[in-house]
């Protein structure tokens, strides 16, 4: 079974040895997702902004694969402030809508603060 890496382009992924995203077989694991604007760098203040970042970054990757996000059959998503939960969800209904794929979501501290979100897919083909 052939294993192919998509990257991003970040420094981040040579700094740190992963790949913004592996397809082994049928399968896609999208690596966890901050919403920093993939072609400016920019880093919106909200939770939903930065939701709809990642999510954007999310389907690239996913695309480059050769995966969408109906194919996304698991999500798990870190959130440093429990507050934000409520304010990300029209931004995942937006992008999953029926897909709804099985989630976790925790409350967790990110590396920086300035992140108020990170998102990690599955994707099933087919």
């Amino acid at each position: 079974m052939t294993r192919r890496l998509i990257a991003s382009g970040s420094p981040f992924e040579t700094e740190f040895a992963y790949s913004r995203a592996v397809v082994q077989g049928d399968w896609c694991f999208v690596a966890g997702t901050i919403g920093r604007d993939r072609l400016t760098g920019d880093l919106p203040e909200s939770a939903e902004a930065q939701t709809r970042n990642a999510l954007a970054t999310i389907a690239w990757a996913l695309g480059e694969a050769g995966f969408t996000l109906a194919d996304v059959v698991r999500t798990v998503i870190y959130l440093p402030d429990p507050a934000d939960h409520p304010t990300i969800a029209a931004a995942l209904r937006e992008a999953f809508g029926d897909v709804r794929p099985a989630n976790t979501t925790m409350c967790a501290p990110l590396l920086r603060p300035e992140w108020k979100v990170e998102i990690e897919v599955t994707a099933l083909r087919g």
